[in-house]
């Protein structure tokens, strides 16, 4: 059985914690469901792993539906999430749902939007047109050039209170869920207790209602330095499905973030 974004938010409902990985190809997405991950997210993520960019800014919408189709194509079980890749939803809502619309035929359940309060308008358009939206705030690498760099946000006490009011406006807007990148632990704590969609994690400590890591990441696959909040979970195994089936458990039993991942 399917499982969908009402599964997934049930979960979070029932203080269970759901799973959700980085995924580009058919057979990962085969072995990741079949380990037990809920959820695949099809990130524009691959611009880094897979095209070798040093940004996520140079993927295209045509590279996000080639790999939609195939994630697709090896999925029987997981939800679909897919990133709107830079410049094709920013413009305006209409381009936002041509694009998105685009993105759903070739396989997706839910896009991925970054920003926050200036996505407001664009969020509520597309979800009133039967298209769902997983919203994006904290570190967004979209905005990677505004930001600096790729660091820690919500550090202070007017950033933190600007995040909070962000998640509170998306879900008004109607996101069905909501990314928080690279935010303290206390702080994604006190947005998930807040609002009543469930929250995705990574580097924003345990009390997300789930986690998603890059899926080269946790591979102990790194072009650089390995990140903070990022676990080698292929360490000490013998195959990459064990190594996805022990993200998973460690997800779901609050192992994984532990203090040492966290800010």
């Amino acid at each position: 059985m399917r499982t969908t974004l009402t599964t997934l938010q049930k979960l979070a409902e029932n203080n269970e914690k759901f799973t959700v990985l980085t995924c580009y190809d058919a057979i990962f997405a085969g072995i990741l469901e079949n380990a037990g991950v809920d959820a695949l997210l099809v990130g524009d993520s691959l611009g880094n792993v897979l095209h070798g960019e040093s940004t996520t800014l140079a993927v295209t919408l045509d590279h996000m539906i080639y790999h939609t189709r195939c994630v697709s194509r090896g999925s029987n079980k997981a939800f679909i999430i897919t990133d709107m890749p830079f410049g094709s939803y920013q413009q305006s809502p209409q381009q936002a749902f041509e694009n998105a619309a685009k993105i759903i035929s070739a396989g997706a359940h839910m896009v991925k939007i970054e920003g926050g309060l200036i996505m407001a308008d664009t969020l509520q358009f597309l979800t009133q047109r039967g298209i769902p939206v997983c919203a994006h705030i904290g570190l967004t690498p979209q905005f990677i050039h505004q930001l600096g760099g790729y660091k820690l946000q919500g550090n202070s006490q007017k950033s933190a209170k600007q995040l909070l009011d962000d998640a509170k406006i998306l879900e008004k807007a109607g996101a069905g869920l909501m990314v928080i990148e690279m935010v303290p632990a206390k702080l994604a704590k006190k947005i998930t207790q807040t609002i009543s969609i469930p929250t995705i994690g990574i580097g924003a400590g345990v009390y997300c209602s789930a986690q998603v890591l890059v899926l080269h990441d946790m591979l102990g696959l790194y072009r650089s330095k390995k990140p903070r909040f990022v676990k080698d979970f292929m360490a000490g195994t013998n195959s990459i499905q064990e190594a996805v089936a022990s993200y998973v458990s460690a997800v779901k039993t609050g192992q994984f973030p532990s203090n040492e991942h966290e800010f």
